[in-house]
């Protein structure tokens, strides 16, 4: 190497850091995120951000291929595939004067931390980089390559991984960015071929990715409904061959007209002799004699968009990889941002890689067993639930008779993604262990006045074959409505005694907590209502008080960023057009706050927060000086989402119109209303896979009440409760206590709600947090902003007759905000201080005056 030429840009002051981003080893979708999360988060911190092209090559050749990024350039990326800042193999990094070039470039470009999004070959390869870095800073002063002056403000680097694979093949984390988009793209492959494997009665065997890890074999197993899967973890049984035709055969026997069996590429026997998708083909084909195809997905399974978990995991482990430069110490071990459960967390990256490994030890030794403890809980689960759903003849897990319960499973609320899959997943187990599954139709509506109808009543008994289908169906196959059985609590006790009820299985939202609520009360009057009632929350809301996640919610999410981001496409095409898009959720803001990070909305009105004149002017004021600024260079279409609920006053279509008329010509504004297309389609891969474990588990919690008397169960606070996913855990939350401790029934949510805190997220990510003016110029320009869109509104509506086509609810917001506006300017200057949001307390009886 050449000495260097030029010196070194001056550290920054304080804690800030020239921090680098770089992807490395396959892509994955979500990548552009996570590199779009740190570059604007640096920024907000006050840092600076450098991209690292093609991977670790780029960090070899330094030059152009390490760029400063700034805050416009990373813009629009969440919606892109792939990785827009590339990445490549590069053998000079394995070798130390490949890493000591990489040193160099480093030093000259100023850069002291580094965040890398690979697998695990590109992390391991970073944390030895880590290690060796004071020796080649040494080496590079002994070799005259830098000065000692060039050096000493970068005896240290600080490095920080995130783990971008599809494989979803890192110990430590429930999940991977881009595992959950590849998931979708074999779900959408086999949802197509299941239609025409049931139109021929064919047989199809699949294979999927995962050369070393079967997740996305065991998950797309779970999450369609497959008659038989290979994974590397777990090979079969010596006799898998007669297995599987068994259980091939028998399902056919049934009448199933279809055979799905999926392959991980990995996929052995005990003996780590490779199990073919040919292999498979040949058996299906000459012992069963099914007319049997191969489809292998390949890198289809890679491509494509970011599905919106992983949109928003790679957001928020961008966030959290800047924060966790920015505390840590020379002596802190490198980080792996991870997300247990619900949790975004930090693990040692090291031990998490040699646990990865020991993994595919474990494979080589034959140590299957081992192999499947080193995954996380997680896997081992989805694996139980998997075995014990997909064939419903196994002696060995049945019940004693006298453990034999009678289930009700009824839908109670608004339809939503994944109702269907957690009741199949529920029938199955029943029938495993022998317990009589019975589905409740048409809710507790159709249980009072519909249970005894002929030719068939609403309470029916079900067979595998009845729900063996519904895997993938969205809606509620039995049907859902939001009546709740105080409508009339005696019927509903009579039809509980008739049917013989030992446990009822809830799932549903909002609506279904109230219904266990008002069964629960009416415990001492009904003893009908004391046996065990537990709910599966699956609302697209995600209001259900104790839990952080509801079945559902995932599937809408995904509806929603796909309908924004083509209206973003049409507002980037146009260049200077703003939509604020309505979304539903009830009184939670949650869909609002988490769609709006998985897009990168400017702005976020949710009913928590609420709307007030001053929080209109402030996004109105950033939207004209964002679109002045911009000049019409960039594709600089602006997404605003609103809440359904988020104010009475100001609608989505009143935001619009708003904004139009402050554009000033500048920029035009559109509303956009979804409705229902959130509520409906096919549900998400994770929303199926979690209602298949969380269903398995209620019926598992109902199965412990087995035998128990009247009286003991209704001792037992347990004996009604919500499962539900707090932070890193899987837990089951008494009723009473989560009714008067946790739950808003005002606005039908919880008291406390998780994701409020990434509210502020979206804000620092769309740069909504502008340097603060002083206060006279603030003010002035709040008052004149409020004043000019008054004048104009007053000015329309006087001017205007009152014939059926005017609401006088544009009257009303007029003069609401007139009001709030006086009451304002009627304050004593201290009060206008004091951060106060006085137009929220506006008295609405004085409205109208």
């Amino acid at each position: 190497m050449a000495p260097a030429h030029g010196t070194p840009p001056a550290p920054l002051p304080g804690k800030k850091r020239r921090i680098g981003v770089m992807t490395s080893g396959g892509d994955a979708p979500g990548m552009n995120g996570a590199v779009r999360a740190i570059v604007r988060m640096s920024i907000a911190k006050g840092c600076e951000a450098y991209g690292v092209y093609e991977g670790y090559e780029g960090l070899v050749q330094g030059g152009d291929l390490i760029k400063q990024m700034n805050w416009e350039d990373v813009r629009g990326w969440l919606s892109e595939g792939g990785t827009l800042i590339g990445t490549a193999r590069c053998k000079a990094f394995t070798e130390r004067p490949g890493r000591l070039r990489a040193a160099k470039n480093m030093v000259m470009k100023g850069i002291d931390a580094l965040i890398i999004c690979g697998g695990d070959g590109s992390l391991t390869g970073a944390d030895i980089f880590r290690a060796e870095w004071p020796g080649l800073i040494k080496e590079l002063v002994e070799s005259k390559e830098l000065t000692k002056e060039q050096v000493e403000p970068f005896k240290h680097l600080n490095i920080v991984g995130l783990v971008g694979s599809i494989d979803n093949d890192m110990s430590s984390t429930d999940a991977t960015i881009g595992c959950y988009s590849s998931l979708g793209r074999i779900c959408d492959a086999v949802d197509c071929i299941d239609a025409t494997a049931f139109s021929h009665q064919r047989a199809f065997v699949i294979e999927v990715m995962g050369r070393h890890c079967g997740w996305l074999a065991l998950m797309a197993g779970v999450s369609t409904g497959a008659d038989f899967i290979f994974i590397p973890e777990k090979p079969p049984a010596e006799s898998w061959e007669s297995d599987m035709c068994d259980i091939v055969a028998k399902h056919r026997k049934l009448g199933k007209r279809k055979t799905i069996v999926i392959v991980a590429e990995g996929a052995h026997d005990f003996a780590l002799k490779k199990i073919s998708p040919s292999r498979v083909k040949d058996l299906l084909s000459n012992r069963l004699g099914l007319d049997t195809r191969i489809t292998t997905l390949g890198h289809v399974q890679r491509g494509g968009n970011a599905c919106a978990y992983d949109r928003m995991l790679s957001t928020l482990q961008g966030v959290e990889a800047v924060e966790a430069v920015l505390e840590a110490t020379p002596r802190t071990p490198t980080p792996m941002i991870a997300i247990i459960e619900n949790k975004i967390v930090r693990a040692p990256l090291m031990e998490a890689v040699k646990a990865t490994h020991e993994v595919a030890h474990a494979i080589e030794a034959k140590d299957f067993e081992r192999a499947m403890g080193l995954r996380d809980a997680e896997f081992a689960e989805y694996h139980n639930a998997y075995m014990t759903t997909t064939a419903t003849d196994q002696p060995q897990l049945r019940l004693p008779k006298e453990k034999h319960m009678r289930i009700a499973i009824i839908h109670v609320g608004a339809p939503a993604g994944g109702m269907n899959s957690a009741t199949r997943a529920a029938v199955a187990y029943c029938l495993t262990r022998g317990h009589t599954p019975i589905a409740i139709h048409n809710g507790f509506s159709g249980l009072c006045r519909h249970h005894n109808d002929k030719p068939i009543g609403s309470v029916r008994e079900v067979s595998w074959l009845d729900v063996e289908g519904w895997i993938s169906k969205g809606g509620s196959e039995i049907g859902t409505n939001r009546v709740l059985p105080s409508e009339d609590l005696p019927k509903t006790a009579e039809c509980f005694e008739l049917y013989k009820l030992d446990a009822v299985f809830f799932i549903g939202g909002f609506e279904a907590f109230t219904s266990v609520s008002e069964l629960r009360k009416a415990r001492k009057e009904y003893p009908a209502f004391r046996i065990p009632m537990v709910i599966l929350p699956a609302t697209i809301s995600n209001n259900v008080p104790g839990t952080e996640y509801s079945v559902g919610s995932d599937t809408c999410l995904n509806a929603l960023v796909s309908y924004c981001d083509a209206i973003k496409q049409s507002a980037s095409a146009s260049r200077r057009r703003v939509f604020v898009v309505e979304t539903q959720g009830g009184r939670s803001g949650y869909i609002a706050t988490i769609a709006g990070l998985s897009i990168g909305a400017t702005a976020v009105y949710t009913p928590e927060e609420g709307i007030s004149i001053k929080m209109l002017a402030r996004d109105i004021e950033y939207l004209r000086s964002g679109f002045a600024k911009d000049q019409g260079q960039s594709r600089a279409g602006k997404l605003i989402l609103c809440n359904e609920h988020a104010s009475h006053t100001y609608s989505t279509e009143v935001i619009a119109n708003m904004i139009r008329e402050e554009s000033k010509g500048r920029f035009e504004s559109r509303f956009a209303i979804p409705g229902h297309v959130q509520q409906g389609g096919t549900p998400s891969p994770m929303d199926r896979v979690r209602a298949v474990r969380l269903a398995v588990k209620c019926v598992q919690f109902l199965e412990e009440y087995a035998g128990q008397g009247k009286e003991e169960i209704v001792a037992d606070e347990m004996s009604m409760a919500v499962i539900g996913i707090k932070g890193a855990s899987v837990v089951f939350g008494p009723m009473e206590r989560l009714e008067r401790e946790e739950t808003n029934w005002k606005d039908r949510r919880p008291l406390q709600e998780s994701w409020l805190e990434l509210k502020s997220v979206v804000d620092t990510l769309s740069q909504q947090k502008p340097q603060q003016k002083p206060q006279q110029q603030q003010q002035q320009q709040h008052d004149y902003l409020t004043w000019h869109t008054l004048h104009r509104y007053v000015h329309a509506e006087a001017s205007m007759p009152l014939c059926p086509c005017v609401s006088i609810s544009h009257l009303q917001i007029v003069h609401e905000m007139v009001h709030a506006l006086n009451l304002y300017h009627t304050m004593p200057s201290m009060e206008r201080t004091t951060g106060v949001d006085h137009d929220d307390n506006v008295d609405d009886s004085r409205l109208m005056t």
